[in-house]
């Protein structure tokens, strides 16, 4: 029989998205969508699958999660995302499903699902077998462990069936800015592929600062405006960016480059006596 919405419409499939370091030169992304689809069709079912960015770089968590963060933020409630950056498959690690948000995560525990643990989270181990492929690589959980994992869970697996309850998921330590002395301390988080700065500074910490605000970095003032064409061809700036952070870019041209900035340069928002307002992007 088959599923139904409101008003006897048929249900859309559920939604798994993927996102990992692998790229689309190997299988390995492939594989990974081949088991999510035999999982679905043993069921007779169907699943959607979206590719959120394959081009995390190699190994990196921090950015790993800043691209779950922001999946998180535009997909339907119910939506089982699979984020798989993993430089320690195969060791002691665990391997996670978290429901957070009205979504579900599944990750190796080590800090890619930092921005989903809010408030209400609940999250279990991936131990039970019988969710596994029969055959598990060392060096491949993405397509053993986690791929079909998701495709159960998408399909209406509890997730408390997949494991024991976790209570202490790895968080990373990246510091949250804090604002001190009438003044927002953060620090650049990532450098896009634009080299764009994303930071720590989240849009209310500027917004209560005021109206008339500068960005401090690298020695720098910058001013802070409301997108990328408020600025001249080629001058420094400040905005909040689609995440909702404060980021620093260079029209038409690489911030990071420019202000040889990198993750953990230090960025501070504070009051200024400047004519200039800027104007909020969501204004």
């Amino acid at each position: 029989m088959i599923a139904t919405g409101d008003a006897g419409a048929p249900a859309s499939p559920p939604v798994i998205t993927l996102t990992t370091d692998f790229g689309v030169r190997d299988p390995y992304v492939g594989e990974m969508k081949g088991v999510i689809l035999a999982v679905a069709a043993a069921r007779g079912r169907a699943v959607h699958i979206v590719d959120v960015t394959h081009e995390v770089a190699r190994h990196d968590v921090v950015e790993g999660a800043l691209a779950l963060e922001a999946a998180a933020g535009v997909f339907p409630a119910a939506t089982v995302h699979v984020a798989v950056v993993d430089p320690g498959v195969g060791t002691g690690r665990r391997a996670l499903a978290l429901a957070a948000r009205g979504q579900v995560f599944l990750a190796p525990d080590n800090g890619l699902v930092t921005a989903c643990l809010g408030d209400g989270w609940r999250a279990f181990a991936l131990e039970a077998p019988e969710y596994r492929r029969s055959a598990v690589s060392r060096t491949f959980h993405g397509r053993d462990v986690f791929a079909p994992a998701a495709a159960h869970v998408a399909l209406g697996l509890a997730l408390d069936r997949l494991g024991p309850p976790v209570a202490d998921p790895v968080r990373l330590r990246w510091d949250e800015a804090r604002l001190r002395r009438g003044a927002a301390l953060g620090a650049v988080l990532h450098v896009d592929r634009f080299g764009n700065l994303i930071t720590t500074i989240r849009e209310a910490q500027v917004v209560a600062l005021g109206t008339r605000v500068e960005v401090r970095i690298a020695g720098r003032r910058l001013p802070l405006v409301g997108t990328y064409g408020d600025l001249r061809r080629g001058q420094a700036g400040a905005m909040i960016g689609s995440g909702g952070r404060l980021e620093v870019a260079v029209r038409e041209g690489s911030a990071g480059a420019r202000l040889r900035a990198r993750r953990g340069t230090p960025v501070t928002v504070s009051p200024t006596r400047s004519t200039t307002r800027w104007a909020r992007a969501r204004a």
